[in-house]
């Protein structure tokens, strides 16, 4: 099979699932492993891979995702029991004191705790920290849950151009520079990136707040059964510890710092704390069996799609197909275009963010752009900038980046609505952080 055939197989591997997924034909975890499945088939029966390369791709793939569908399974349950413990209703009633049903102060209290919380560069702990803790305040004031999502992901994917990000620090081995000295170059559109995620919050929070005054009281019935909740609304009051609260937010501080400093894995600090909180807050087998089963559903189900979409990641990533979509899409660039290709790879990534996942499209894509674009005298360090600061913006919509799943499951939200809700205007994001580096001369022809 032609490079160009597997390219062919690859996208409409991709196209398939995306598909699967707006259209909501089934749950997220069958329709990755359903169709990487046929696509596995295909090139094991086509003779483009033997059965054992095809089942050490799955497994490679898999295996690069087991620890965020672990990290999911054990933050659910932490997060739920301090939840039972009654944490949150304290820390959200002197929340809701501050800012009261101010929706426009929540938003920009969610940007600025997603902007702090992504300092570290880590997409799972960034969600971890600011879903949970904003979560029952957009409940109680019944604001969208993927408003809660857009506001994190559009701060987010400004701050994960830091120079310890994944993105950037990929991009800067590709065309062979350090990290900090291509920071230090897109570091304007970052700026600018900046003030789109706080603006984003305030547009996003004065919609609410019109939407919320629109609906009135039936705003709880467009509510009712909307959203993925892992239990039935009903809180169990008998669960609660306020006579332990100070200890569950020191060992919740404690949680979050050790995954800040990143000294162990970050599966392993919620199992910790899970132990810790349980043990501390709760007596007797009976009991602790009852309140892990109770949040059992919620972390498996997304656990189980996120070990699917592994599946899927190692049958187009692990195999190299990727990269050679990544060749086939270079080769549609006409050469009377090539001085304009990091404007053109820029107005694309969003879209391509939902066809690539990181790795293939740094180590894939950019090196192929890279060598297209030196016939045409185009800098590397522009291509990358443009690949680096729009793709940014759609990190966390990605149906192939695993953290995307974290964050839609704490948030309750299916991976279709926050697509569609997102999309859109991520990619406006991207193209006006594009047109700044062209108007302050990041990125120049």
């Amino acid at each position: 099979m032609s490079d160009t055939i597997l390219a062919l197989l690859g996208f409409a591997t991709v196209i398939a699932v995306i598909v699967l997924l707006l259209r909501n034909v089934t749950v997220p975890a069958l329709a990755f492993v359903s169709v990487s499945t046929i696509t596995a088939a295909i090139l094991v029966a086509t003779g483009a891979f033997t059965l054992d390369e095809m089942a050490g791709f799955i497994k490679e793939g898999v295996k690069g995702v087991h620890g965020t569908a672990v990290l999911f399974i054990f933050s659910v349950l932490f997060f739920g029991v301090m939840t039972d413990a009654g944490m949150f209703d304290k820390i959200i009633g002197a929340l809701m004191k501050k800012v009261g049903n101010n929706v426009v102060g929540v938003a920009l209290m969610t940007c600025l705790i997603a902007i702090i919380g992504h300092l570290d560069g880590g997409g799972a702990s960034t969600f971890l920290i600011t879903i949970p803790a904003m979560l029952p305040v957009y409940k109680r004031l019944h604001m969208r849950r993927e408003t809660l999502l857009l506001i994190c992901v559009t701060a987010m994917g400004v701050m994960n151009l830091m120079p310890w990000g994944g993105p950037t620090m990929r991009a800067a081995s590709v065309i062979e520079m350090e990290p900090n000295d291509l920071w230090f170059q897109l570091m304007p559109m970052q700026i600018v990136g900046l003030v789109l995620a706080v603006g984003t919050a305030i547009f996003w929070g004065l919609q609410e707040k019109k939407r919320i005054a629109k609906l009135g009281d039936s705003i709880v019935a467009e509510d009712a059964g909307k959203y993925d909740d892992s239990d039935d609304g009903k809180k169990d009051e008998t669960l609660a510890r306020p006579q332990n609260f100070i200890f569950n937010v020191i060992l919740t501080l404690a949680v979050i710092i050790v995954l800040v400093l990143d000294i162990f894995p970050s599966y392993y600090v919620f199992m910790v704390g899970c132990a810790l909180g349980i043990l501390v807050n709760y007596r007797g087998k009976k009991l602790h069996n009852s309140i892990i089963k109770s949040h059992a559903s919620a972390g498996l189900s997304m656990a189980s799609t996120i070990l699917c979409a592994g599946v899927f990641l190692g049958v187009l990533s692990k195999s190299g197909i990727m990269e050679k979509m990544a060749v086939v899409m270079a080769s549609f660039i006409p050469a009377s275009m090539g001085r304009f290709l990091p404007v053109i790879i820029g107005i694309l990534s969003v879209p391509l963010a939902l066809l690539f996942d990181t790795d293939s499209y740094f180590y894939g894509l950019l090196p192929v752009l890279v060598s297209v674009g030196n016939q045409f005298g185009v800098n590397p360090a522009h291509i990358a900038i443009a690949m680096v600061v729009c793709r940014n913006c759609a990190t966390f919509i990605s149906p192939v980046a695993p953290a995307t799943y974290l964050g839609i499951g704490l948030a309750g939200v299916e991976i279709k609505d926050h697509i569609k809700y997102c999309f859109g205007w991520q990619w406006g994001v991207s193209i006006v952080c594009l047109v700044a580096g062209l108007i302050l001369g990041v990125i120049h022809f």
